[in-house]
């Protein structure tokens, strides 16, 4: 695993090395223009993605050549940094204020990058915005922080389960509708011998996306809606007997029904064992619904919503990233003409169609698009609003950007046999309760 680790760090240390060279990095802070340049005048912005993958990257590249075609005074250079590379990139950028104007913010590091400057509010932008008026409710709340927003979404996010329709039917199991139906179904669809295994386990990088949403869901109806790492009486969601229970649970879905070198898979590990017909069943947001598309047979897989814990309850939440302004760009004018134009309806649902998210508009969630297929799960769960609670994730915390590296760490510690459940759980509850004490932030109460 220490090799491994090692071996991960030197990675992305020569990709940010080979970055800063390449761009030709400079240690001083570059003086922000008394104006934007106008007439004639060539600008070029420096646009970075975090959430890169291979796919997106060609339909965002289609959406800049239209952006360049109606600005011919603009040239944007997206750069696309490795997924597993590209926030420790973006970060290393912004410290020693490498030339970039557009960026990637994310749900999970929002609070961070605003707590430490590296992002401009855009509110006095949106107030001018013809579309401002169509920009659903969560697009607007996921960026939000102090009462300012950060970043326009790309698209929105929400987690739903994945599964083989043809394995399920020829063992004769219905899809699980509750996290002990999914591990009992799971361990039914294992079978080593064949590289077969009921579930696709993320052990590495986005871990918690299946940690803390077994959690919550055994917590049920107790969690703090408005501060989803909470309980109503103000405590953790780590320090009840429900979360012990999740977590034998969790340590059983891996050791009993998951491949055992998915305690190192992350995102692409996850889904591609999916779609290559090693698991059977997969919890992921609905940007892989393309990919499922292209790489499976139609009527082998279909969609349901997430598993129920004991008290009846699924915990969901809407995530997402988007483009923010660096706070030094020197040309943040044009930098918010560009985010506007991504921004845009007809933009931004041509992307949720090709990439498979969410649009952000009001005006685009009618079309039968998202109304049929695998989109329907997502809203058969909105029409159970007392079965899939809605939950506020911790953005508003500086410190959730670095909550998943230490889920993971600790997890992996679990999951390998060298931690017990109460000392993992102890030490999600002291990070959290660090949180709450450095930030300041009260809690709401039932």
């Amino acid at each position: 695993m220490k090799q491994r680790e090692r071996k991960n760090r030197l990675i992305a240390m020569s990709w940010i090395v080979l970055m800063i060279f390449v761009m030709g990095c400079s240690s001083q802070e570059h003086p922000l223009p008394s104006s934007s340049p106008s007439g004639d005048t060539k600008v070029t912005l420096r646009m970075i993605e975090s959430l890169t993958n291979p796919s997106r990257t060609v339909i965002l590249k289609s959406l800049l050549t239209q952006f360049e075609s109606q600005n011919p005074n603009i040239r944007v250079e997206l750069i696309s940094p490795p997924f597993s590379q590209a926030d420790i990139t973006i970060k290393t950028m912004l410290n020693v204020k490498q030339e970039l104007d557009v960026m990637e913010v994310r749900d999970i590091n929002v609070a961070d990058l605003a707590s430490q400057g590296y992002i401009d509010p855009l509110n006095t932008y949106m107030s001018t915005w013809d579309e401002l008026n169509t920009l659903s409710n969560a697009a607007k709340s996921i960026s939000v922080v102090g009462r300012k927003n950060y970043f326009i979404a790309n698209g929105l996010y929400q987690r739903q389960m994945f599964y083989r329709k043809d394995w399920l039917e020829a063992a004769g199991l219905k899809p699980p509708s509750s996290w002990e139906e999914m591990y009992e179904t799971s361990k039914k669809l294992t079978d080593p011998a064949k590289n077969q295994y009921g579930f696709s386990f993320r052990g590495a990088k986005g871990s918690i996306s299946i940690s803390d949403t077994l959690i919550r869901a055994y917590n049920g109806d107790r969690v703090n809606l408005e501060d989803g790492q909470f309980l109503n009486d103000g405590s953790t969601i780590y320090t009840t007997p429900e979360s012990v229970k999740a977590m034998e649970l969790y340590l059983n879905l891996y050791k009993e029904a998951s491949p055992p070198d998915s305690i190192y898979w992350g995102f692409q590990e996850q889904v591609e064992a999916f779609t290559s017909s090693v698991t059977g069943i997969l919890l992921q947001d609905p940007d892989v619904i393309q990919t499922i598309q292209d790489k499976m047979q139609p009527g082998t897989w279909a969609t349901a919503p997430l598993p129920i814990g004991p008290k009846g309850n699924a915990l969901v939440s809407v995530g997402g990233a988007g483009w923010g302004i660096a706070s030094y760009s020197k040309h943040k004018e044009e930098a918010w003409k560009l985010i506007a134009f991504l921004s845009g309806a007809k933009q931004n649902t041509e992307l949720s169609k090709k990439y498979g998210l969410i649009p952000i508009h009001t005006s685009a969630v009618s079309d039968a698009f998202f109304q049929t297929g695998p989109y329907k799960t997502l809203l058969d769960m909105t029409l159970k609003p007392d079965t899939f609670l809605l939950f506020k994730p911790p953005y508003q915390y500086p410190g959730n950007s670095n909550w998943d590296k230490v889920a993971m760490e600790s997890g992996q510690a679990l999951l390998s046999g060298n931690a017990t459940i109460e000392e993992t759980l102890s030490k999600w509850d002291a990070f959290w309760k660090e949180q709450k004490r450095t930030t300041g932030i009260e809690l709401n109460k039932k």
